[in-house]
């Protein structure tokens, strides 16, 4: 009897899990294997995010900082080379991310759902294209790892931060 009552509850959740459209996944991670382990997972509490610090030199993308909502991320990387700062206007978000690796990032291409594309860093490397797997999920969080430069990065998808009370998104 305990086993039916098992199955019946395994079956119950399989079917009500089967009905829940998925939302959420991951893409990544470019670069190489160096570097302290980064993830700002808990960013995405703030809000969606609304800007982007990024920091580049000759040959890579050396740091980068993300501002969720109104709130700005951890700096992740290293201090050296010129910094850019770009903001998203109102219900803006980015839905895609270009790119070029070796051992490190060298060249990252912010795409958002308004047509607007913000490039950093220089085209040299392996590409990628990082796109969400799921259709009106958008950029919610990075994670990767960095030291003087970014190592790698990775990117996680899922659908908008509409209960965030403050970001007016």
């Amino acid at each position: 009897m305990a086993y039916i009552t098992l199955l019946a509850l395994l079956c119950a959740t399989l079917c009500v899990n089967a009905g829940t459209p998925r939302s959420s996944s991951y893409s990544g991670e470019y670069g190489g294997g160096r570097g302290k382990r980064f993830s700002q997972s808990g960013n995405q509490l703030d809000g969606p995010v609304t800007a982007l610090r990024i920091r580049v030199n000759r040959q890579y993308v050396t740091g980068f900082q993300v501002r969720y909502g109104t709130t700005w991320s951890g700096y992740q990387g290293g201090r050296l080379g010129d910094l850019e700062e770009v903001f998203l206007h109102p219900g803006e978000h980015i839905i895609q991310v270009q790119g070029k690796y070796s051992n490190y990032v060298r060249k990252l291409v912010f795409i958002t759902n308004k047509g607007r594309q913000f490039p950093f860093g220089k085209d040299y490397g392996t590409s990628f294209n990082a796109a969400p797997l799921y259709p009106g999920s958008v950029l919610r969080y990075v994670s990767g790892s960095s030291g003087t430069v970014i190592d790698a990065i990775g990117f996680h998808w899922d659908k908008p931060n509409s209960g965030c009370v403050h970001c007016n998104q």
